[in-house]
């Protein structure tokens, strides 16, 4: 339905009833201008990493999920149900993760395994037995991987990395030590570094096969980090912090 910004003006309430029904395109001097939609509440909560504080009660299924992503060029992490909306980094963030992927380049090249940065889809499903059961999609800043089978053809990844990196942004530092860390350690990843700018610290945990924290490190500014999944792969913080 086509109607004037006078008609509009003058009957408002009648045609935001109509638009339950119908778009309503408002015309001014016989040029479209403005559309009259309706609007539909989503079934879900959608987080955005820039705020410190929410709560959600409402999960999104993985086929909702996926919708939003193929509707959108933003990015976006699920865990438990939940939607993140994934914030543009800060310049610092990037440096120190370039400085961790290149030393993490120079380790791997020539062996089995593989370093990659985000963003890359990391599908994970915890406790259970197949992604169906527990969707979890996220975009860790470096994740190491040894099974590259598992790298679909949509390149998404959907097996169990060794190691995973996230680089704490204010706005993440919630999500990455809590939602993040007890998801990559129920799914089986056997060593998670969170990587602090602001304090120049990494916390550093190793978990078991059992799937439970073998080992938790805080190394600080002046500290080598030692991963405990790779032999000979170690890092000074020096190194890590040392364009921040």
């Amino acid at each position: 339905m086509r109607v004037s910004t006078t008609d509009m003006q003058n009957a408002f309430g009648k045609y935001l009833s109509l638009a339950e029904k119908e778009d309503i395109i408002i015309t001014k001097n016989g040029k479209s201008v403005a559309k009259l939609t309706c609007y539909n509440e989503p079934d879900f909560f959608l987080l955005h990493e820039e705020s410190l504080k929410y709560k959600s009660t409402r999960k999104i299924s993985y086929v909702k999920y996926m919708e939003l992503v193929d509707s959108s060029d933003q990015r976006y992490e699920l865990i438990d149900g939940e939607v993140y909306l994934l914030a543009s980094p800060s310049f610092r963030h990037q440096v120190v993760v370039s400085e961790i992927a290149w030393h993490f380049g120079n380790y791997f090249r020539g062996r089995p395994c593989r370093s990659v940065t985000a963003p890359l889809d990391i599908r994970l499903f915890g406790f259970a037995t197949k992604f169906e059961e527990d969707p979890n999609v996220v975009q860790p800043d470096v994740v190491v991987i040894c099974d590259e089978d598992k790298v679909n053809e949509e390149s998404r990844y959907e097996g169990i990395p060794t190691l995973v990196v996230e680089v704490l942004s204010p706005s993440t530092k919630g999500k990455d030590m809590v939602a993040k860390l007890n998801l990559y350690m129920k799914s089986g990843v056997s060593e998670y570094w969170i990587v602090d700018i602001k304090s120049k610290t990494v916390l550093q945990y190793s978990f078991s096969r059992e799937r439970d924290i073998e080992s938790l490190t805080n190394l600080k500014e002046g500290d080598t980090i030692k991963s405990t999944a790779f032999e000979g792969l170690e890092m000074p913080l020096k190194d890590i912090f040392a364009e921040t």
